[in-house]
């Protein structure tokens, strides 16, 4: 497994106002729109592409493009839709798959609640949006439903981590795919609660509201 921290000033800028509770759902939307498709920039590095060849007005060359099969975005609802037009403004020919997973309260299992993907992922590039690492239990449960269709090559794309949940994904990943995980930042540690510290809350609740 490999983790890409990006580092760059509009990226630490966008998530300074993301992380202040005073900041309005409206402008964190927008926020988190925007500072995906930065990360997507990033996470798209290794996207499989093909010699093109073409006729620009000037003269014949050859370019490249985006390869088939295309590749899949999956956010993980609910918070996961949040990113999900960010990444695909970056990748708008991309399919888009769903999953939805949530923590059983009594037994702490991810349970799997809703699901669009296709039933072959042989030869996908997957690309799955989640905006916190925080335990990794959540991203644990996503990467392995692809791996069960055949995914091989997934990228991990976070707002946040925590060291506690980068190390809990590449202990459950091991050596059975190659996987990317792309965040704007590690943060110090979780919390009693599990959540990341400093973090910026529950991104859901910020992004949508809070459901009862």
């Amino acid at each position: 497994m490999r983790l890409h921290v990006a580092n760059h000033p509009l990226i630490a800028h966008k998530l300074t106002v993301l992380r202040d509770r005073n900041t309005p759902s409206a402008t964190f939307r927008q926020l988190v729109d925007e500072l995906v498709t930065l990360l997507a920039y990033e996470a798209t590095r290794e996207v499989a592409v093909s010699d093109t060849p073409i006729e620009t007005p000037v003269a014949p060359t050859t370019g490249l493009t985006l390869s088939e099969p295309r590749p899949i975005v999956v956010p993980v609802l609910r918070a996961g839709l949040g990113m999900l037009e960010g990444m695909t403004r970056m990748l708008p020919t991309a399919e888009v798959g769903f999953l939805g997973m949530r923590r059983d309260d009594n037994t702490l299992e991810i349970e799997t609640y809703a699901n669009r993907l296709p039933d072959d992922l042989s030869g996908r590039q997957c690309f799955v949006l989640d905006p916190m690492l925080a335990t990794g239990h959540t991203m644990v449960a996503a990467t392995n439903y692809l791996f069960e269709r055949g995914a091989k090559d997934v990228t991990c794309v976070c707002i946040l981590a925590a060291p506690e949940g980068v190390a809990t994904l590449e202990a459950a990943i091991g050596d059975r795919a190659d996987v990317n995980v792309v965040v704007a930042a590690v943060d110090e540690c979780l919390n009693e609660k599990s959540y990341i510290v400093p973090g910026l809350g529950d991104a859901g609740d910020r992004l949508y509201g809070i459901v009862d």
